[in-house]
């Protein structure tokens, strides 16, 4: 039996929240018998249970937080210095957290805390750790001229712990800041790190560029822009603004977005505007490429030539479609499965959690037949492969916003909710894993290929979709390709679900140009029917799920817990948030919670009801659950296994309408 954990309570003191588990763990103690109880001291082991009382902090003041680097012991709180220093920037500055540090620093040093000096040491040897960590592991915070954060400190270093290793290493950095020539933030990420600008002609033409060199650089692309993500800048409640200021909060996350933007622009415009090579060859050209960059491992550049495939302009294109063969189109819908909005992204997820480590890839769906045969051609060379992973980050983004809007910032007494920010550190903390898995690849640059994707033209919306209609005009009351058509309605990322991964990474764009950019549009194809972006009053681009332009909001973000008789979880309640669209139905709802509370099965052998005062609302199976809902109460649901009752003194009723 494992050691188990039970939910005490919750223990308030001035300025902060405790949650108290109870932890229940073995031990073996040595139990003397009439049978060994002579002088040769031998013993058995008899096994015994005890209970260890945990406390973490829920909130607190940003103070209560400070103090709380270190245990009441005084020992550092590894898991703790990393949450915090990870997430800090939600809720405080870094001169706030500075300071604060340095004042603990200074009353433990004069004994104003009134602590036995061993302990108050051990209090202050941890400070020093925390700085310490947060030089090395955030050196972004510390790196803004005039360097406040620096000349803050080393003063206090020089006073407090001269000739130490931490006044020294920041001496040192200092003296190397200094030194160094400024640097422009945003321009070391907007793109330039991928594209230069030159005139030397391309030697490449496309799609003669081998497959497998075009797939390997990308990304390379995709790996240096990915490494250098500063997984903070992902958080929600910095993404997720709107304001210009995000190309300077976060510019290494604008930079994925750039090259994922790029990358999708690309492909349109080779499809639409390569006269002598058939249009067809080049869609089968990038679907060819796009399971090379399977292989790789690299979902970003997978998911980007799989937007621009599914983009309006060269979707609609059917006649040039139905002319691919059958098993190029399979492969094509086998591809864009992975990226599927079915299950919270479900086939995306599993891939990540099963190859993210791994050295190179090896899942594929019982049901891809064409993406079999390409994983076995690899598993055959798989003893001289070594591979990382560049995930789409889109998906992490959606998360965090998704944590952001659901959870709130603060306390009802105003306390900061420091379980939001564990919960944020789960999705960095998966970031930071891939981030250290990208650095198996081992990757050539090639210049020639920079020249030529810096040479392609770039079409925005309205010019790619007036070009496509020259190219095919709409006709009249004719289906689409079926097969084309039912993956487009099942599978595509240009669903009209509100999930903000269902379009393009979105970025500022003229719609008002007509011309031709040679340079690298920073642009959002939407692959929604109407083409266009969702802008706000000023015109600029926001998250489809943000988006307060597109009428009444579209979604629900929605607490599941899940009810059951275990009775080692008695007392506990797990919420996990979901996000709700306006087109799920009952059974859709039910397995995006299951898969959130780590559930296995059959979803029809499950129940969801709404908690409302005194009351449960079942849903029907086949409900549409965002109309069913009932708004004037919290959005909280349970799920429970069917013939299972609801708790004493609850009544079920039905929702009115379906």
């Amino acid at each position: 039996m494992q050691p188990t954990w039970k939910v005490w309570g919750d223990e308030k003191i001035d300025g902060a929240v405790y949650t108290i588990y109870l932890k229940k763990v073995r031990y073996h103690r040595p139990t003397h018998t009439i049978a060994n109880a002579d002088d040769s001291g031998e013993s058995i082991s008899h096994l015994e249970w005890e209970t260890v009382k945990v406390r973490l902090l829920k909130a607190g003041t940003l103070q209560r937080l400070v103090e709380a680097l270190a245990t009441d012991e005084g020992e550092l709180e590894s898991t703790y210095v990393n949450i915090f220093l990870a997430t800090y920037r939600t809720f405080a500055t870094s001169h706030q957290v500075l300071t604060l540090l340095l004042d603990r620093y200074e009353q433990l040093a004069n004994n104003e805390l009134d602590l036995p000096e061993p302990v108050a040491e051990l209090h202050r040897k941890t400070l020093v750790g925390a700085l310490h960590v947060w030089l090395e592991s955030y050196p972004e915070d510390w790196s803004q001229p005039p360097y406040p954060m620096l000349r803050q400190v080393i003063p206090f270093t020089q006073h407090h712990l001269p000739n130490s290793e931490l006044h020294i290493k920041l001496k040192h950095r200092l003296q190397s800041l200094q030194n160094s020539k400024p640097k422009d933030v945003y321009s070391m990420y907007n793109g330039s790190i991928c594209l230069h600008t030159t005139s030397t002609q391309p030697p490449y033409h496309f799609p003669d560029i081998p497959h497998l060199h075009f797939a390997e650089q990308l990304t390379r692309i995709d790996m240096e822009l990915f490494k250098k993500v500063i997984v903070h800048q992902c958080l929600g409640g910095v993404w997720s603004r709107r304001e210009k200021r995000r190309a300077e909060e976060a510019p290494t996350v604008l930079a994925t977005v750039t090259q994922f933007n790029a990358v999708s622009l690309r492909v349109i415009s080779t499809i639409l505007l390569h006269a002598p090579t058939p249009k067809a060859s080049v869609i089968s050209a990038w679907i060819d490429i796009a399971q090379e960059l399977r292989v790789l491992k690299n979902f970003s550049s997978l998911k980007a030539i799989i937007s621009g495939l599914q983009s309006n302009p060269v979707y609609r294109l059917q006649k040039i479609w139905s002319t691919l063969p059958k098993d190029k189109v399979e492969l094509f819908e086998e591809l864009a499965r992975i990226f599927s909005e079915e299950n919270n992204q479900w086939a995306q997820r599993d891939l990540l959690m099963r190859e993210g480590t791994a050295r190179f890839a090896e899942t594929v769906g019982q049901n891809d037949k064409q993406l079999q045969k390409v994983i076995q051609r690899q598993l055959n060379n798989s003893g001289t492969i070594s591979y990382g992973t560049i995930p789409y980050l889109g998906t992490f983004l959606t998360d965090l916003t998704m944590i952001d809007a659901a959870i709130p910032d603060t306390l009802p007494d105003g306390l900061i909710n420091f379980d939001k920010r564990r919960k944020e550190f789960e999705v960095l903390a998966q970031i930071k894993l891939l981030q250290g898995a990208a650095n198996a690849y081992t990757i050539q640059e090639d210049s020639s290929f920079e020249r030529w994707f810096d040479s392609v033209l770039v079409l925005d919306d309205k010019e790619a979709y007036q070009l496509s209609c020259q190219i095919e005009p709409a006709p009249v009351n004719t289906p689409l390709n079926n097969r084309i058509r039912q993956h487009r309605k099942n599978d595509s990322v240009a669903s009209t679900s509100s999930s903000s991964s269902s379009q393009f990474f979105y970025d500022h764009i003229d719609h008002t140009s007509t011309s031709v950019d040679t340079k690298d549009s920073v642009s959002q194809t939407s692959s929604s029917s109407n083409g266009s972006l969702d802008k706000d009053g000023t015109g600029t681009p926001v998250s489809p799920s943000l988006s307060a332009s597109q009428g009444p909001m579209d979604f629900y973000i929605i607490k599941v817990t899940y009810q059951t008789d275990n009775s080692e979880t008695e007392g506990i309640v797990l919420y996990k948030s979901i996000m709700l669209s306006n087109n799920e139905r009952t059974l859709q709802v039910i397995r995006n919670a299951m898969m959130k509370l780590g559930l296995e099965g059959n979803p029809e052998g499950y129940t969801i009801a709404q908690i409302l005062p005194h009351k449960e609302m079942v849903l029907p199976p086949n409900a549409n659950v965002y109309y069913a809902v009932n708004t004037e109460y919290n959005l909280n649901f349970i799920l429970r296994p069917k013939n299972q009752p609801s708790p004493l003194g609850f009544k079920k009723s039905k929702p009115s309408c379906t």
